[in-house]
């Protein structure tokens, strides 16, 4: 314990003392929707927290209140480099400080157990040891510049079915060697101040409620002192969740700490000291973000500023993974792109004009710009080199009003009178708990009306539709179009039922360039019994629905009539986002329709798929090039730019395992049976599922290329360390992620056949030798001994595997472990 560590626990147990029972019962259950509440006679400030796994959004849903947009963490993780996600932690915590916010509700290291995941752009991987390193390198950043991480959601949560309710049934060695893994390495190699308990059980029990994996194993086997909080509405035992060790239970005020647990205190059924204990675990955060008066903050003088835009467009190119890159008439390779004066670039799909940069749920933020890879290529692009065709629109919902919309919120009370109004950048009402408008209540407020100007980008028929539960009237160009009620619809996940489906109102014919009036007036229900208070509702719209095939036929034409077609693939809002998982994993609307009939015109095309998460794609192997680019951030079109016109290398590896068919993909099983979700495959997820069944991926775990070759040269390995000579044999500069694998020989408990044990990042110039060093863990060689409830080791002779992915092993070495 350091000097400072010294003198924040004195001033916390100071502090403590002076706090009677009701006070710290109320410290307990925040204050509101985002903070804990201050207590001025300790000199406590109250603690605001916030989501921001790829930013910070702060205390505000609402792009009046902008914030840098990172790519997804499956583009994070794609980089294989902690320092790189202990940069991009650096930049949050600058946009926290910024923000007010001392708490970032971050990292998601659930792992990628099935492809069909709705958080699954969320969590880095499917590889337990990729995802703590990854992991513990963000929480580093973040805790660098004096902010705390939330490390999320502990544990059990890899779908979104019935996440509330559902029982993970995870039998002792997965859960130790699998799910609790990235957790318990963050905790050891990066000293997070926060932990954030799950929705769902853990074989049986609750996990706010779960004593023995939170009290035993985080705090007491691992040492873990920082807070535990629940996940939003998660906490429902007031005995219950202090006894489990829970120390905050959020939302408040209302819920099942604050005058409920002081109330249990006296009645005998929950003794003071949890009460003491939680207390004490807040108090330390607030001391720790300089929060606690009279306690030196863990971090007194913040790291240097970092530039956000240049950051999020470094991240997305590193993040990026070429998974296909073929020779094409005249080169060794379709990419980087032939850029040489002349040369055309055909591009198509609605998403290269209106770019995917973020999932759906609780992850999103409003980033102040956003550059779609149209805007990217016509920057980067000399002027009549590119063309642009929507090709295939990968949705045909209605979506929140947007592009070409300028609006404003008006509160009006009964009598009609204004009570407060904003702007609102987009067509979404989502006020949680305090964030209105000045002047507006919820006990004032009897309607709101969402009105303003719409400019269309092109004429036609005009879809306008409503989201939300309650009334409505919708007027545009002065004309009310619809007024009705829409109801609670057979959506099983709360948060999907409240926020209700898209649903078409009207059509109107509008003219590209000619302003019209638009209009949504919501009623707004009594909400005063609800125990978190919010009006969540949307103007939506859609653009003139063009016949499909007529699409396709006019990016065909482009693409026939150009040097190179580029088609930008996507997933929607409706296919990946929190609080449902995925059907299949199939591309939306006529997607694959489109990448087929450019490539039948074009030898030289190039796809970019902009997805969180693995979708099939049929057509890999008739086209020249494919690039994932995740969902790639505010910067993802510039990047786009820098990778496909060779001004930046695609620095990404696949940090999971991508399918050829959804029918390959061997852990797929997302739904409980019932309320329990079993975890039947036991240790065997992703490429370690794939290789026990002797199923061939698309692309492998672990796979990326770039724009030069690699030579491995040699491999020495000892019991700790892995040394690995290479050398770029290409005409470029390059990165190469050197894995290192591990195979039992013979093995004497059951285990996959391989798996990864440790990674390192290389570069080098053309023809220069390099030496990566990669150190292997002792927990490498173990497994998790169950009679014991120990960590057993492994002894014998392992074929130590240094690789380019998993599918791709370069050079081997034996290695004799007592």
């Amino acid at each position: 314990m350091t000097d400072a560590d010294q003198v924040r626990t004195s001033v916390v147990e100071v502090a403590l003392g002076k706090l009677d029972l009701d006070t710290k019962a109320r410290l307990l259950a925040g204050q509101d929707m985002w903070s804990l509440p201050a207590i001025p006679e300790i000199g406590l400030q109250s603690l605001v927290m916030s989501d921001g796994p790829i930013g910070v959004r702060g205390v505000r849903w609402t792009a009046d209140d902008p914030s840098i947009a990172l790519p997804s963490p499956t583009a994070l993780a794609a980089a294989w480099d902690p320092e790189l996600a202990r940069r991009a932690g650096r930049l949050l915590a600058q946009e926290a400080r910024r923000k007010g916010v001392h708490v970032l509700l971050a990292p998601t290291v659930n792992l990628h157990r099935s492809p069909l995941g709705g958080r699954h752009f969320e969590c880095y991987s499917e590889d337990p040891y990729l995802t703590g390193v990854i992991g513990s390198g963000y929480v580093n950043g973040v805790q660098d510049g004096g902010v705390g991480t939330t490390v999320k959601h502990f544990v059990g949560n890899e779908s979104e079915t019935d996440r509330f309710t559902v029982d993970s049934v995870i039998a002792p060695r997965p859960l130790r060697e699998l799910y609790l893994a990235p957790f318990e390495a963050i905790v050891a190699n990066a000293h997070p101040w926060g932990i954030m308990t799950a929705y769902n059980q853990v074989n049986g029990t609750t996990m706010t409620e779960h004593r023995y994996l939170v009290n035993e194993v985080l705090r007491g086997e691992w040492g873990f002192d920082g807070y535990n909080v629940s996940d939003w509405m998660a906490a429902r035992s007031t005995t219950g969740d202090i006894e489990g060790g829970l120390d905050v239970a959020m939302p408040g005020p209302t819920g099942v700490y604050g005058p409920a647990l002081a109330e249990a205190v006296r009645a005998g059924e929950v003794s003071e000291s949890l009460v003491d204990d939680a207390v004490r675990n807040v108090l330390r955060l607030a001391a720790r973000v300089g929060a606690l008066e009279g306690a030196p903050a863990a971090v007194e003088t913040a790291p240097a500023p970092v530039d956000g835009q240049a950051l999020a467009r470094e991240l997305a190119a590193r993040g990026f993974v070429l998974v296909r890159n073929e020779a094409v008439p005249g080169r060794s390779a379709a990419l980087p792109l032939d850029a040489s004066a002349g040369r055309t670039v055909a591009l198509s799909g609605a998403a290269a004009r209106d770019a995917r940069v973020l999932g759906g749920g609780s992850a999103t933020v409003f980033p102040e710009r956003i550059v779609s890879p149209l805007d990217g290529l016509t920057a980067a692009l000399p002027d009549g080199a590119l063309t642009f065709t929507v090709g295939a629109d990968p949705s045909d919902e209605l979506v929140p009003a947007d592009k070409g919309f300028e609006l404003r919120a008006v509160c009006r009370d009964a009598s009609g009178a204004v009570v407060g109004e904003g702007s609102l950048p987009t067509g979404q009402v989502q006020w949680i708990g305090d964030d209105l408008p000045a002047g507006a209540t919820y006990e004032t407020m009897a309607s709101i009306e969402v009105r303003g100007t719409f400019l269309p980008r092109e004429s036609g028929e005009h879809a306008f539709g409503t989201r939300g539960l309650g009334a409505f009237s919708l007027a545009v160009d002065g004309r009310t179009l619809w007024e009705g009620v829409q109801e609670m619809g057979n959506e099983a996940d709360p948060f999907e039922a409240f926020f209700g489906a898209p649903s078409e109102r009207a059509r109107v014919t509008v003219t590209e360039g000619e302003p019209v009036e638009v209009s949504l007036t919501y009623q707004v229900p009594d909400v005063s019994a609800l125990p978190l208070k919010a009006i969540m509702f949307s103007l939506l719209h859609l653009g003139p629905r063009s016949d499909p095939d007529e699409l396709i036929a006019e990016a065909v034409a482009a693409a026939r009539a150009a040097d190179t077609a580029v088609v930008v693939v996507a997933t929607t809002e409706r296919v990946e986002s929190e609080g449902f998982d995925r059907q299949d994993l199939t591309l939306p609307g006529r997607q694959d329709d489109l990448v087929r009939a450019v490539a039948a015109v074009n030898p030289n095309t190039v796809v970019v798929v902009n997805a969180g998460s693995p979708v099939e794609l049929p057509w890999r192997e008739d086209v020249a090039a494919v690039l994932l680019t995740w969902f790639p951030g505010q910067e993802g079109g510039a990047a786009l730019a820098d990778v496909l016109l060779g001004d930046a290398e695609p620095g990404g590896r696949l940090p999971t395992t991508w399918p050829a068919r959804f029918e390959d993909a061997p852990v797929t099983e997302v739904v409980p049976t019932g309320g329990r979700l079993e975890y039947r495959e036991g240790l065997f997820i992703g490429y370690r599922a794939y290789e026990k069944h002797g199923v061939a991926p698309a692309f492998p775990f672990g796979h990326g290329l770039g724009y030069t070759d690699w030579a491995y040269e040699s491999l020495e390995a000892t019991a700790d360390t892995v040394r690995v000579r290479l050398t770029n044999t290409g005409t470029r500069p390059g990165r190469e992620v050197v894995q290192v694998y591990l195979a039992p020989v013979a093995d004497t408990v059951e285990r996959p056949a391989s798996w990864l044990a440790g990674f390192a990042g290389v570069s080098a110039g053309p023809g220069e030798t390099v030496e990566a060093v990669i150190a292997l863990p002792a927990r490498a060689f173990e497994i998790w001994d169950r009679e014991s409830s120990g960590w057993q080791r492994i002894g014998g002779a392992y074929e130590v595997r240094a690789s380019h992915s998993h599918g791709d092993t370069r050079l081997t070495a034996t290695l004799d472990i007592a």
